[in-house]
């Protein structure tokens, strides 16, 4: 059995207002090649196939046009797709009557019973050995190969009742698996979340974390008989706690400029007589992401690197640009003089970072009422000026503007 692992996609994302439509139609059909080329079994999504829960007509077809050709291709693959915490769990599970003609599964909404108990089964996808039927009636233990626990992003109430968040995730795993412990098949996890000991971007707002980790899931919430745990949220590759078999397949494209570094990949999981082995498979980039300089720079090293940049047009293969740019003193002029230096160099600007010097303390201090009315208002900006740009005066031009305005504010 040879399963294939992805996740985040987040098809329809606009980087710093670029459509990346160009990289996610390239990134599916090197997928579908892949499934192909390896005979690949199963497809394993663990969520954010969309950017957000209203994604827009271009990136559903993106999206449906995939899985018809990649099942059209490979008639024999089973998919398996998970909603993450960008998606619409039930616009995502919505065509599910007509995806699971196609061999296609997909989880989003966690369901109850009457009673109001989790319905378990609606969780626990059959994985089924080449060839074997599909309906109900057909089915035959015999004919599933392993069992999926297919688990979604979890929002508040859709797991057992719990003192938090992490252990109601915990004892919904452990409730699935234990529905599986005397079948005496392979199982597989899938699931939407961040798991404790795992690395996050440094500035990523999609990976969203709760401060405090309190939505850290313990890895050891899947069960050491578990097979391959299956994870998303984070866009990095990487195993779980030093867990060879839990693992994030991380992003197929970098979603801000903290991934530049990684190797986007997807995972292949090979399963034969309780041997499994697992390879990571690069994904090709197909936009570079650069930041220039290595650190931030005054606006003549700035220009200078935008110099060294190549020429020609731009187009949907340009490289994504950071400038970064350190600031001595205000100046509202630097965006146009870098907007002007990369007039025709082959990059795409995508953000301009000023950073500001690290503050110094004040040197003004009142500990009374009487000594705070006798810092005179100037006073207070002059000594801002000094601690944001490192120690120097302020320029008299502005100082003697700021002494009108005062002198103006006190005739009020």
């Amino acid at each position: 059995m040879k399963i294939l692992h992805t996740a985040d996609w987040h098809l329809g994302q606009t980087f710093y207002e670029y459509s990346r439509y160009d990289e996610h139609v390239r990134f599916l059909d090197w997928l579908r090649r892949q499934i192909k080329e390896r005979k690949i079994d199963v497809l394993l999504v663990a969520g954010d196939i969309f950017d957000g829960p209203n994604p827009s007509a271009e990136s559903q077809r993106l999206y449906y046009s995939f899985l018809r050709r990649v099942t059209a291709e490979c008639p024999a693959l089973q998919i398996i797709i998970i909603a993450g915490n960008h998606d619409s769990a039930a616009r995502l599970e919505a065509p599910n009557p007509l995806l699971e003609e196609m061999n296609i599964t997909v989880r989003g909404v966690v369901k109850r019973d009457a009673d109001g108990d989790i319905d378990l089964a609606h969780l626990i996808i059959p994985i089924y050995k080449p060839g074997a039927g599909r309906s109900q009636a057909d089915i035959n233990i015999n004919d599933i190969a392993a069992f999926c626990l297919a688990v979604p992003y979890l929002r508040q109430g859709d797991y057992p009742p719990a003192e938090n968040y992490a252990q109601g995730v915990q004892t919904l795993y452990r409730q699935l698996f234990a529905e599986l412990r005397d079948e005496g098949k392979p199982v597989i996890a899938m699931g939407h979340l961040q798991a404790t000991g795992s690395e996050i971007s440094d500035d990523d707002r999609s990976e969203r974390t709760v401060i405090g980790g309190v939505e850290g899931i313990s890895p050891d919430a899947f069960d050491a008989q578990i097979i391959y745990t299956a994870l998303g949220h984070l866009h990095r590759p990487q195993r779980v706690s030093g867990r060879e078999n839990v693992r994030y397949s991380g992003a197929p494209i970098p979603m801000s400029f903290s991934e530049k570094g990684y190797r986007s990949s997807v995972v292949m999981v090979e399963y034969e007589e309780d041997k499994t082995q697992i390879h990571q498979i690069d994904v090709p980039p197909y936009v570079r992401l650069l930041s220039i300089p290595d650190r931030p720079a005054v606006l003549e090293e700035v220009l200078e690197a935008i110099h060294e940049l190549p020429d020609g047009e731009i187009n949907a293969r340009s490289p994504y640009l950071e400038v970064k740019i350190q600031m001595t003193e205000p100046d509202t002029s630097y965006k146009y003089k870098i907007e002007s230096a990369l007039q025709g160099k082959s990059v795409r600007l995508a953000r301009v970072v000023a950073v500001m010097p690290v503050q110094k303390e004040s040197g003004l201090r009142a500990v009374s009422y009487e000594e705070l009315r006798g810092i005179r208002p100037l006073d207070v900006a002059l000594d801002y000026y000094k601690r944001k740009y490192d120690e120097q005066e302020m320029p008299a031009a502005m100082k003697e503007l700021l002494q009108e305005v005062i002198s103006e504010a006190g005739k009020e």
